[in-house]
């Protein structure tokens, strides 16, 4: 049992019994460090329902803790803060409960509980993932896997943008230029060698412009005029009439992209369980603006375009089909949404993983949503991520300097390789050896990096300060887990014992250590929540400083009364199993030795 569970029912029976009075909810915070106490019940929230001195009603609360709750040794009032001092016999207990368990932290769904899908991800299939993709699907997939452990069941999915006119560059440019090359015959990934393509369309149509205005046209009208963009936008009209010979060619290009898109996934360590193309889904919502019409959710205007008017909820008019009946991206993203909880009739919210350019779109949606009287749209959300920098500026993916998703896991493999030789402790490592633990630290490095950060922020991306050995990196926390399982391999002597709480003395290291531990259930129930990576990333970070603390302040197996020597290994065993479930959480693996 948890301190806030043995100390809620304690306090609510406290106030009771004191002051004849019923409280709902009990306010903690950790203790501040120049204070003598554990945890530290706020006081002042009291002072609404019971007249008094703050001071004087935390001594009274402490005093009955004290005499009633057998965990509670002694307090202390500052202000109005009540400083709890709990017994060692309470933490030697609890570690004692939780050292083995491997689902530590983790919660079971509950039967008939409503599931939650996760979209992430969602490309063009007119190019390669780039560095942007990258946060989207690292934050996406850990969302995910955070909120199953906090005991919901949890759907990926993703929405693949593979129609339009971004998609019919690629392929007139491929039918032009491409002398039928394909991924087999180039060498190239399939995404890759479809991205080159998009990279010469733009090429030839800027020149196109450039002639155009040369001979006197002005660049809007040049823009238009360009022979190369009519043609892709015949082709666009082509393949929306089911011209045979182009849907064959946007199959097998868009075909070539899956292949690539899979093997990025896979090296990247994300997945799904459900696609949607948007070829499929763009007109899935003309049928329910005829229902919204007959609700009266949405107005019809002269020219047979139809509406929402939402200026009485502080936003706009919005457009869900033009006049001559074609869906817009909302009508598109409206669709989905229903057909998906159709699809998955157990889902009851939904997390939308798309950068905070988007932010007025998804307010519209889910209130459109809402007004269709869906009752899930009340559990939509919008997980809005900021944009990725490099310390050489934003992207510019149109004119082929995009930061490449394959390229950047590459690098960040290679400078991982650079710094460990570096340091020179990999003798009697094998080839293959040194490559998995390469790619472990580069990407280890990379996810880390990436999500330590809070999502809504924009963040500069450093890869050469990203595998750094010190600091809130993914490597140092790595080699902390390295370093624990080198003390268990040396430890040759019964560490599956149980000692006793009443004949244990801790050492303070041990002390906080536990209580570092103890916090993990809650962390990962509010990075749920928050559907913040960032809150667990950090979590593990304070935990592996807290360890490292403890390992140069005190002897682990150089320590010579043996009952302390078995507590402090199974106390490492257990800073490093909750390392790597937690990094298990962010997508991140951990190397058994560096």
């Amino acid at each position: 049992m948890s301190l806030q569970e043995i100390l809620i029912p304690s306090i609510k029976i406290a106030i009771q019994e004191l002051f004849e009075v019923t409280i709902e909810k009990i306010e903690f915070q950790s203790t501040r460090k120049e204070f003598d106490g554990d945890i530290t019940m706020v006081i002042f929230p009291l002072l609404k329902v019971i007249k008094g001195n703050p001071v004087d009603l935390g001594n009274k609360i402490g005093n009955h803790l004290v005499e009633n709750v057998a965990e509670v040794e002694a307090f202390n009032v500052v202000s109005g803060f009540l400083n709890i001092v709990i017994a060692k016999e309470y933490y030697i207990n609890f570690f004692n409960e939780i050292k083995t368990d491997e689902q530590f932290g983790f919660v079971s769904p509950k039967d008939n509980e409503k599931a939650i899908m996760v979209e992430y991800s969602s490309p063009n299939t007119n190019k390669p993932l780039h560095l942007g993709h990258v946060r989207n699907n690292l934050l996406g997939y850990s969302v995910a896997e955070i909120i199953k452990a906090s005991g919901k069941k949890v759907y990926k999915t993703q929405i693949i943008n593979d129609r339009g006119i971004h998609i019919c560059k690629s392929m007139l440019a491929w039918q032009k230029f491409g002398n039928s090359e394909t991924p087999e015959t180039s060498g190239l990934k399939g995404d890759k060698l479809v991205g080159k393509y998009y990279v010469a369309f733009d090429k030839t149509y800027k020149t196109e412009i450039s002639e155009l205005m040369s001979q006197g046209k002005t660049e809007e009208e040049a823009k238009k005029q360009a022979p190369i963009i009519i043609e892709a936008q015949q082709m666009l009209l082509d393949w929306e009439a089911g011209k045979p010979e182009v849907i064959a060619l946007w199959k097998t290009m868009n075909q070539w992209v899956y292949d690539g898109f899979a093997t990025t996934y896979n090296n990247l360590g994300v997945n799904f369980d459900s696609y949607y193309y948007e070829s499929n889904t763009y007109l899935l919502g003309k049928e329910v603006v005829q229902i919204g019409l007959d609700k009266g959710v949405f107005e019809k205007d002269p020219d047979g375009s139809v509406w929402i008017d939402l200026t009485e909820d502080g936003l706009d008019r919005k457009i869900v089909l033009r006049s001559d009946g074609t869906a817009v991206y909302m009508t598109q993203d409206i669709g989905t949404a229903i057909q998906r909880s159709k699809d998955f009739p157990d889902v009851g919210g939904m997390v939308y993983t798309v950068g905070n350019e988007q932010d007025y779109h998804f307010k519209v949606l889910f209130l459109i949503l809402k007004k269709l009287g869906f009752d899930w749209a009340s559990s939509l959300n919008h997980l809005s991520y900021g944009m990725v920098e490099l310390p050489s500026g934003k992207m510019k993916s149109r004119e082929g300097t995009v930061v490449d998703a394959d390229d950047l896991m590459e690098e960040m493999t290679e400078t991982a390789q650079k710094l460990s030789e570096d340091l020179g402790k990999l003798e009697g490592y094998s080839k293959e050896e040194k490559a998995a633990l390469y790619k472990t630290i580069g990407l280890g490095a990379l996810k880390y990096y990436m999500l330590k950060v809070d999502p809504k922020k924009s963040m500069m991306f450093n890869p050469e300060e990203s595998v750094d050995f010190a600091g809130n990196t993914g490597p140092f926390i790595q080699y902390t887990y390295a370093r624990i399982q080198s003390i268990l391999r040396k430890a040759d002597f019964d560490t599956s014992v149980t000692l006793s709480a009443v004949e244990m003395r801790l050492h303070p290291k041990e002390k906080v250590l536990i209580k570092q531990i103890e916090m993990y259930p809650e962390v990962i129930q509010s990075a749920a929540i928050n559907h913040s990576p960032a809150l667990l990333a950090n979590y593990i970070y304070d935990l592996v400083k807290e360890y490292n603390s403890f390992y140069q302040t005190v002897s682990i197996l150089g320590e010579e009364n043996h009952d302390k020597k078995v507590f402090r290994v199974q106390l490492s065993k257990k800073v490093a199993d909750t390392i790597k479930t937690a990094f298990k959480l962010l997508g991140i693996d951990v190397p058994e030795r560096m």
